[in-house]
């Protein structure tokens, strides 16, 4: 999944933020860890703050890779199931049909095999609405529990900056060239001390770990279709690794 509110809303939470950090002072001292090690990587001028660090995270990966993330995301997988066990009924009957029409076809007269395809085309254009509605209640209640918790997150991100001299903060959600981002060193990312110190500020426990039955695939909707929605990145214990794509010849 690309969340498409991430950008438009981290921006609103970050700056608001920001701004009432610097009204009131700053940031009080907490026990986040320390940022990883740049020494390595260039320092960044950023204006009106000297030399500041440059870091990466991937927002999309630090929320739904958040217990709260992997618990709420499972609950909606859940939820959803009567729904795809529907529709793959459905679709389920459509196969039948198109087989019959198949092995069928040249015994039938014309207008027994003209029913049939009505039949079929009218089953398939409600079964296509159908699971395009259900996809877009999937992927909206999908956002709205990243937007839930990325406006708790935002000023845990913020605080980190602040505490760490960060002056610049990447989203690699999107790699290259979809997103700004070609590429960016493991040593800056912070999405996993954002995710632990997110887990400790939520309370919520660790999901426990599925066992005895397949897990679904990251980003499957459970539909039951065939379709799918965009993929979720879900990593479970540790942060997504930096991507490398290389421009075109």
């Amino acid at each position: 999944m690309k969340l498409k509110f991430v950008y438009s809303l981290a921006a609103a939470v970050v700056l608001t933020s920001a701004m009432a950090m610097a009204q009131g002072g700053g940031a009080s001292s907490s026990a986040l860890p320390p940022a990883p090690s740049t020494a390595n990587d260039p320092p960044v001028s950023v204006s009106g703050a000297g030399t500041s660090k440059l870091a990466a995270i991937n927002i999309e990966g630090a929320i739904f890779a958040s217990n709260e993330g992997q618990r709420d995301m499972d609950a909606l997988q859940k939820k959803f199931e009567p729904k795809s066990t529907e529709l793959k009924g459905k679709n389920d009957e459509i196969d039948a049909l198109k087989k019959k029409l198949t092995t069928q076809g040249a015994s039938l007269n014309d207008d027994s095999k003209t029913d049939l395809q009505r039949q079929i085309e009218q089953k398939q254009k409600a079964l296509d609405r159908e699971a395009q509605d259900a996809r877009e209640d999937f992927q909206n209640q999908q956002n709205e529990i990243g937007q839930r918790i990325l406006q708790k997150m935002a000023p845990i991100i913020l605080k980190y900056a602040n505490e760490n001299g960060l002056g610049v903060i990447m989203d690699t959600s999107n790699p290259w060239p979809q997103g700004q981002v070609v590429w960016a060193a493991p040593s800056v990312d912070i999405t996993k001390p954002i995710v632990d110190a997110y887990n400790v500020q939520s309370g919520v426990a660790a999901p426990p770990k599925a066992s005895g039955s397949a897990s679904r695939p990251a980003g499957s909707n459970g539909l039951g279709t065939g379709t799918r929605t965009p993929a979720t990145k879900t990593p479970s214990s540790t942060a997504p690794k930096s991507q490398t794509t290389a421009p075109p010849k």
